[in-house]
């Protein structure tokens, strides 16, 4: 996953590019870097940040920096943004991008005796890649829509030019851009939490393939949208920051909503409910608010020192931190019944650790709420999840020891969550999490809470639907 942001500005845009890529930290844990662009060239600088933010890293480095035109882009994947010089001109160009078709082009790209300059350890980055599409074309719009077409998976992106910004949103808009505007300039930016304390306020959310050019007067349809979209559903119930919206949805409400439908079917005794910090919280509220329980917190992250439980890269990293960050608070867990709401199960390593600690503090019972159908098959469009292998999914890896191997054609029975299949699925993680129940929430109640028709959104992970 990753998170862009750029500014256009008739005066030094560099502060609010600085502030408004620092807003897409959540979305990106590897590097992050920034391009300006003023009179005479365009300065760049990527960093490193998987054990340090973005702030601290390129905060240093700003005086350097000047101009009217930049972007900024946070990255779990390839060093970005880069500089491209082309018959189109020299650009900047920053991209969120799953390219599943990436060793096809590139050797394409060989054979016609073009080379990458960034393919580092013998791996041709991404974005680079991208530019390359984008040369192919007579005009920058050209460019990118041929891109577009040659790319299976998906590519959002944002150019710095002479004249200003130009941005592209992914064909089938799986992740969103969206404009801000303010007096003396223009915004474009993955997550809208970028824009308030800025100065901006919202005028267009980009829509499926469509292709702006942004300045500091105005901005202009290069190419407009398409009429299918789909976007990832898991903006709203994870990655997004509260504050966000997408297609005009915020992501906190459409959390309270989800907590809200987990509730109205059940009926599970218990003394509160919580949330798995932090992406559990506001589906825990809703739950909480609708079945007329007491929200506390008998679980506390420690923020101070610890970073984000997923930036470390190693796996069993991840899980140091996580555990050490979450303590339980013993006052209101010893002899308690629980109930937690979270917004998915990946690997179920975190939350195995997470239950047997609870359990270690006094809890009589835990019970876990989901927000999402069980996670069955790996993104195929965002990398969402870091995971090397489908059997890292805990609902793929409870099929293959249910079925005592892995067969394809038998995993679509447990997509229905009405089949005997899927609940000895849901019974076979509760069992391996060490849970006292365990429910997760059914496609068209997460479907509605968000508020958008299913065919405008992407569930490909939970029951394998996919368009390229």
């Amino acid at each position: 996953m990753g998170g862009l942001f750029g500014a256009t500005l008739k005066t030094d845009c560099v502060i609010d590019v600085f502030y408004g890529t620092d807003y897409h930290s959540h979305l990106g844990t590897k590097r992050g870097g920034l391009a300006v662009r003023n009179d005479e060239r365009i300065t760049k600088s990527i960093k490193k940040i998987e054990n340090d933010y973005f702030r601290t890293k390129l905060g240093p480095e700003l005086p350097r920096f000047h101009g009217r035109h930049g972007i900024g882009a946070i990255s779990d994947n390839d060093a970005q943004p880069l500089i491209i010089g082309s018959h189109l001109g020299t650009f900047a160009i920053a991209t969120v991008a799953k390219i599943n078709n990436l060793d096809q082009i590139a050797e394409r790209a060989f054979r016609q005796h073009i080379h990458f300059s960034e393919a580092g350890g013998g791996a041709v980055n991404p974005t680079e890649l991208v530019g390359m599409l984008i040369n192919q074309g007579s005009t920058f719009a050209e460019g990118i829509t041929h891109a577009q077409q040659m790319i299976k998976g998906s590519c959002t992106l944002l150019l710095v030019t002479s004249d200003g910004l130009i941005a592209a949103r992914d064909k089938l808009g799986r992740h969103p851009l969206v404009i801000g505007k303010k007096d003396g300039g223009y915004a474009v930016s993955s997550e809208t939490t970028a824009f308030f304390n800025l100065g901006y306020e919202i005028v267009h959310y980009l829509g499926p393939g469509e292709i702006v050019s942004v300045n500091p007067e105005g901005f202009e349809q290069l190419r407009p949208p398409g009429e299918k979209m789909q976007i990832c559903s898991f903006f709203w119930i994870y990655y997004g920051y509260p504050a966000s919206s997408y297609e005009g949805i915020n992501v906190e409400e459409v959390r309270y909503r989800c907590g809200c439908k987990l509730a109205e079917t059940d009926d599970t005794a218990v003394d509160l409910v919580s949330g798995i910090p932090d992406s559990g919280i506001g589906h825990a509220i809703g739950y909480a608010n609708c079945r007329n329980i007491p929200y506390q917190r008998p679980y506390v992250k420690y923020t101070p020192t610890w970073p984000r439980s997923f930036m470390p890269q190693n796996q069993s990293d991840r899980d140091l931190v996580a555990r050490m960050k979450l303590i339980p608070v013993r006052a209101l867990v010893d002899g308690r019944r629980l109930l937690f709401c979270d917004d998915s199960i990946v690997r179920g390593t975190q939350l195995k650790d997470n239950v047997k600690n609870l359990f270690e503090a006094g809890a009589k019972e835990i019970h876990m709420r989901i927000a999402c159908p069980t996670l069955i098959y790996p993104c195929l469009f965002l990398n969402f999840s870091t995971s090397r292998s489908t059997m890292d999914l805990a609902g793929r890896r409870a099929i293959h020891e249910l079925e005592g191997g892995e067969d394809e054609a038998l995993v679509h029975k447990y997509v229905d969550q009405e089949s005997n299949e899927y609940y000895a699925m849901v019974e076979h993680i509760r069992e391996n999490l060490g849970l006292t129940s365990l429910k997760y929430q059914k496609m068209p109640d997460m479907v509605e809470a968000i508020g958008l028709p299913k065919e405008k959104l992407c569930t490909h992970c939970w029951d394998g639907t996919s368009h390229f």
